[in-house]
């Protein structure tokens, strides 16, 4: 209960448990499949969140650390026949592997340069899935055996919701304890000045490359996942989009912060299906929006990263602690005493 000093605060970890254990109980199919992808969306947004929130090395690459980690798994699955739990393992060491590469330029390059030079390794790997045909199949598929458990098919969406969040739960209490470590707040000292953090004994560039070489390994994992649950692996999932998407999460979320990764994760994810069902909804009194839906799931989502630039730039996790802040000494206006 270390990151949880308060009652308050381990009376909210437990309701917070306490739906998560009920609610693929009652939850439709439709509505495990969205909590399966934010599952999957908040491994790979604290994995991102590592490189870019408490390190701050701007990336546009995670589409490609993704899709590293899913072809991975799915090649190691399919050729050497390896089981899932292996093939999970081997594609996170080959995604941290391939991020310390991607990240070498980061010891001449910052900022926005840095970002194009990851934005390059996306094109790179996106084009290596589509035309390695003998690697990687090109446009073609990989198609999976679903994995099991016990003879259990874990890639139903009842199944897949546990494993699904063991992983992330996993994952958020990994990235929790890491910026309590040395190692962590090396990262947080190369970002908020890393020419101080070398004077006081900071490798900086092994620490950039140790924060890639993290963040991609968790981006591996996220892959990996995708891959087994879906047991299809397709290039169309990992495109420049998809690391756009990513970088939208932690932004709306809240930079440097675990919660805002998955509270990124889980609207990023859910506000399609939720723009999706309202214009169903209205498709009766406004029969012109169905034709505009994909048009309109674009612009909504412009339109919010674009309000909490503006008018939160530190996310939803921001207006989370303002709101614990404010309740906290309810109906008081500060804490007395």
């Amino acid at each position: 209960m270390g990151l949880r000093r308060t009652p308050v605060e381990r009376v909210r970890l437990g309701l917070l448990v306490l739906f998560v254990a009920v609610f693929p109980f009652f939850a439709s199919p439709y509505w495990l499949d969205l909590a399966n992808q934010a599952a999957i969306a908040t491994v790979g947004a604290i994995g991102l969140n590592i490189l870019v929130g408490y390190t701050g090395q701007i990336s546009l690459g995670q589409g490609a650390f993704m899709a590293v980690g899913a072809y991975a798994a799915g090649l190691f699955t399919l050729n050497l026949g390896l089981p899932w739990g292996v093939g999970i393992a081997l594609a996170c060491t080959v995604s941290a592997l391939v991020g310390i590469v991607i990240g070498l330029p980061s010891l001449r390059l910052k900022g926005l340069y840095l970002a194009i030079a990851t934005l390059a390794a996306q094109e790179i790997v996106e084009w290596a899935m589509t035309h390695w045909t003998a690697l990687t199949g090109g446009t073609d598929a990989l198609v999976l055996t679903a994995p099991t458990l016990f003879g259990i098919r874990l890639n139903t969406g009842f199944n897949f919701y546990w494993f699904g969040a063991i992983l992330a739960g996993a994952t958020a209490l990994f990235a929790a304890n890491l910026f309590r470590s040395r190692v962590g707040r090396a990262f947080v000292a190369v970002r908020d000045q890393d020419v101080a953090a070398s004077v006081i004994g900071v490798d900086v560039f092994r620490t950039k490359l140790l924060a890639f070489a993290t963040s991609s390994f968790i981006a591996g994992l996220a892959g990996a996942m995708i891959a087994y649950y879906r047991t299809i692996v397709t290039w169309e999932r990992f495109t420049v989009e998809t690391s756009i998407a990513y970088l939208a999460m932690i932004i709306v979320g809240g930079l440097g912060s675990i919660r805002g990764a998955f509270f990124g994760a889980v609207l990023i994810t859910l506000l399609p299906a939720l723009v999706s069902n309202a214009g169903m909804a209205i498709q009766d009194s406004a029969p012109g929006v169905t034709r505009m839906l994909p048009y309109l799931q674009q612009a909504i989502f412009g339109v919010v990263i674009v309000l909490f630039l503006i008018f939160e730039p530190k996310g939803l996790s921001k207006l989370w602690r303002n709101a614990k802040d404010y309740f906290d000494v309810w109906p008081f206006a500060y804490r007395k005493g």
